[in-house]
């Protein structure tokens, strides 16, 4: 696709890889068929074609309207459209930058802008434990809106005392301690079962995707490299890498050294870091054999659901399938569908529920034809949403892993 950047953007960092990624697209539109939005509205506007002619628009000097920003804040960024493109077009990478440099220009609506800082500041924030605790207290008493961001209290279980030679740092997150504390501890409690010790660095905090992707890139940054000063002692004591019991922590920590590429102090740390680290799902060969004299599974249906962080943003498909099918686990994805978004997204779901709440009830639909005993899935925001929408239980695949565990 030619481009011709409007000259406040040509010598920029966000100029320069915009264009580049442009000039990828061939305009073939294989993206539309693949894209939930586009199939929910059926507007050319509202598929990742029409919203790289719209970021394309403005890079050349078109003023952008609220209309702009509203299509580009519809975008789920499931990155569902990557995985079709022939073209390898980089859209993730493209519609954030898209999306701040129309922010910069188009001013939001006051109580919009609220919500949108109270996200960012807030989940992040060490206030966000007390705050769900108080909610899960008086969960009975919320309105069902509210209720579908509050998960029932959980119990975390005990974390593993052994000590091993080989050792993994693991990312807590900034909601998954407060929201899911079990699914940090069941992880720690599997790998312990397989001989590695799971370590934690005390001052890493959200990952950065959070504030990143509400456009305020440098707040993401900054946490980011929080996170890097936590981990570096640790990876230069010869940690053997970073899991990732998240995917949508795992593909933003993954893709550290792209956004910080051009700062001096830390790009060759975040890129170390980013080469570092793995989905949970990634040590499942190798958890195979030590695991399957002591697992015992049981033979009821679980149908998974593929988070699009995980099969789209870090291209890993089939992993979790197959691998708890060898120990024993009857597990399958959807047969329709199941590269579609759930319309969790992150923070999508407070912003856009309309939107979110009809794929979450797609998706729950093709999920439900299983007839599944319990669904599993890899993310606390895809679990979260999908269980305010059914009465299935919606766990993490390695709690039901930790569950089967004879001790």
């Amino acid at each position: 696709m030619q481009t011709h950047l409007a000259p406040q953007y040509k010598n920029t960092a966000d100029g320069q890889e915009a264009e580049a990624i442009l000039r990828k697209c061939v305009h073939c539109g294989f993206c539309t068929a693949t894209c939930p939005t586009y199939q929910l509205l059926g507007d050319e506007l509202d598929g990742p074609r029409g919203r790289i002619y719209l970021i394309k628009q403005v890079l050349e000097g078109e003023t952008p309207t609220r209309k702009t920003q509203m299509h580009l804040d519809r975008c789920l960024t499931c990155r569902n459209c990557e995985t079709t493109c022939p073209s390898g077009v980089e859209y993730g990478h493209l519609v954030d930058i898209g999306r701040k440099l129309v922010d910069e220009q188009v001013p939001r609506p006051a109580g919009e802008k609220a919500l949108r800082w109270a996200l960012k500041e807030g989940l992040p924030s060490p206030l966000f434990a007390p705050a769900m605790k108080l909610g899960q207290s008086v969960r009975g008493l919320l309105s069902e809106s509210l209720k579908n961001k509050v998960p029932a209290k959980q119990a975390a279980g005990t974390w593993p005392t052994s000590r091993h030679a080989r050792k993994v740092l693991m990312l807590e997150g900034c909601v998954q301690p407060a929201m899911m504390p079990n699914i940090n501890s069941a992880t720690a409690r599997v790998l312990d079962a397989a001989g590695i010790e799971t370590v934690v660095a005390a001052k890493a905090g959200c990952c950065g995707a959070v504030k990143f992707h509400l456009n305020d890139h440098e707040g993401g940054k900054a946490e980011m490299r929080r996170n890097i000063d936590a981990w570096w002692p640790h990876i230069e004591g010869g940690i053997e890498t970073i899991v990732m019991n998240a995917s949508g922590c795992g593909v933003t920590v993954r893709d550290y050294g792209h956004v910080l590429k051009d700062d001096a102090q830390y790009a060759a740390k975040a890129a170390r870091i980013s080469a570092l680290t793995r989905d949970l799902s990634e040590l499942l060969p190798e958890l195979v054999e030590p695991l399957r004299a002591r697992v015992a599974a049981k033979g009821g249906q679980i149908a998974f659901h593929p988070p699009c962080t995980l099969q789209h943003g870090q291209k890993l498909r089939g992993g979790v399938e197959k691998h708890l099918g060898d120990l024993g686990f009857n597990i399958k994805v959807a047969s329709c569908e199941s590269h579609l978004c759930c319309g969790s997204a992150g923070t999508y779901s407070v912003l856009n529920p309309g939107i979110a709440y009809q794929l979450r009830d797609r998706k729950l639909g093709n999920l439900g034809e299983m007839k599944p005993e319990v669904i599993a899935s890899a993310n606390i925001g895809c679990i979260t949403h999908l269980q305010s929408g059914t009465a299935t239980p919606v766990r993490h695949w390695v709690e039901l892993l930790d569950q089967a565990l004879m001790r």
